[in-house]
């Protein structure tokens, strides 16, 4: 039997194509000049690799210009496990031997895409691959596919994790893209440490039950649930390093919307909480039982307060729905913010966390990827701008572009194939990215 993560909404596509002038429903801001990649597993046809998250990357890219939507191209990150490089071999890891196949962000003047278990890889403007990156030889261990860049000093935090010691890594790039701080951080054992967050004067981390374990290599994902190992958060000062360790129910997360501090000193997070029932329900799902696409797996937003003079945490839902894929605006990353975009089944979500209200873009039988805020220029609101989202039916698929404020469509873009449901992506801007001379369908 074909594995579910291989078939319908998740099955990968064949090949890499490209195309021109895509047709437009409505009207693109022109001030969307750019590009928008999502990154996401696609197998080479023929292949499984036992589960969803292993998939060789594939970064989807749409070029919009002055109200046009220029080009559409999809490229394999073409690493060395692509070409066949084992990532366990006799003398160890090889960090390259990667899929890539999680997120892409720009930092510096560098376009990465990212995968946890490694190395990322840097990509042209046109989405060829340039070759892994270690920041002049400095990175030595995996780099997460969830950096966090700080709105006000340009630097990018980020860690890596493995199941040898140190199992946990804090990193910190400069704005200029270089690497500056490298740290280990103490904790009892490996697990699956797939986000964290800053704030601005910490780094908080995501210490969850979901461990590694040496039988389950080869079959799949080698992590599982561990009611013993428990679960906390903790709060590092960014200055020296020292981390405050809260307890907390045991849960899991894969995504943190934001985290800031009050008034008061406390740290206060937001991400999308599975509890101990709802992971161990999904997490099978994305080994190929049933569907993952279809499945959010009992997730929904919560809130942690945690507060270093009393040492407690205090947490609360903020809502019951099912949701995955949180996101915000990016200029608010670590500070207060009153906005977060998820996604559900069918819908994309905007929450009012200030009111505790919200509302919802319904997509139809169009699966909504993840949300991705693009701020308005000049803009004075926190949700002045765009949110930009491929969806697709097992048919066909469109870039939707949504008002921010009140998820209105603005303007969709046909794109000319299916695209599978994946992951994380990123807007970047044309002064960012650079608008590169010949930049044309090329042959």
């Amino acid at each position: 039997m074909t594995a579910s993560y291989l078939t319908g909404r998740l099955a990968p596509v064949p090949d890499e194509i490209d195309a021109i002038d895509l047709p437009i429903e409505g009207a693109l801001p022109p001030e969307l000049t750019g590009r928008y990649f999502r990154n996401g597993p696609n197998p080479r046809p023929g292949e499984d690799g036992g589960h969803w998250f292993v998939g060789h990357g594939m970064i989807h890219g749409v070029r919009l210009r002055n109200g046009r939507a220029e080009w559409y191209r999809n490229r394999w990150v073409r690493t060395t496990r692509l070409a066949g490089s084992p990532y366990v071999h006799e003398r160890g890891v090889d960090l390259a031997a990667v899929p890539a196949n999680t997120h892409v962000i720009r930092h510096a003047d560098k376009i990465l895409a990212l995968v946890e278990n490694g190395l990322p890889y840097e990509m042209t403007p046109e989405l060829d691959t340039a070759g892994p990156c270690d920041f002049g030889g400095r990175l030595a261990t995996a780099m997460t596919a969830h950096p966090k860049e700080d709105p006000i000093t340009g630097e990018l935090h980020f860690f890596g994790y493995g199941w040898a010691e140190p199992y946990l890594t804090y990193h910190r790039l400069s704005a200029a893209g270089e690497l500056v701080e490298s740290r280990p951080v103490d904790v009892p054992g490996p697990t699956m440490a797939h986000d964290f967050a800053i704030t601005e004067n910490h780094v908080v981390w995501l210490d969850l039950p979901v461990v590694f374990d040496l039988d389950l290599v080869g079959r799949g994902m080698p992590y599982r649930w561990d009611d013993a190992y428990g679960a906390r958060l903790g709060v590092m000062s960014r200055g020296t390093g020292d981390v405050r360790w809260f307890e907390i129910d045991p849960c899991y997360v894969f995504h943190v919307g934001n985290a800031s501090e009050d008034e008061r000193g406390r740290v206060v997070v937001d991400a999308v909480r599975y509890s101990p029932g709802a992971f161990c329900g999904f997490w099978p799902t994305i080994g190929g039982a049933v569907n993952p696409a279809a499945h959010t797996g009992g997730a929904a937003l919560h809130r942690w307060t945690l507060d270093p003079a009393t040492g407690v945490a205090k947490d609360e839902p903020l809502d019951d729905l099912d949701v995955e894929f949180p996101t915000i605006n990016e200029t608010r990353t670590g500070l207060t913010s009153r906005y977060i975009y998820a996604v559900s089944k069918g819908a994309i979500v905007k929450y009012d966390t200030t009111t505790g209200t919200s509302r919802a873009h319904q997509t139809g039988e169009r699966s909504p990827g993840e949300a991705v805020f693009v701020p308005a220029s000049g803009a004075e609101a926190e949700d002045d701008g765009w949110l930009l989202s491929i969806a697709g039916t097992e048919h066909g698929a469109e870039l939707l572009v949504l008002d921010a404020a009140d998820l209105a469509q603005v303007a969709s873009v046909r794109l000319p194939r299916r695209v599978p449901a994946g992951f994380h992506g990123s807007w970047i801007p044309d002064e960012v990215s650079g608008d590169i001379p010949g930049d044309i369908l090329r042959a």
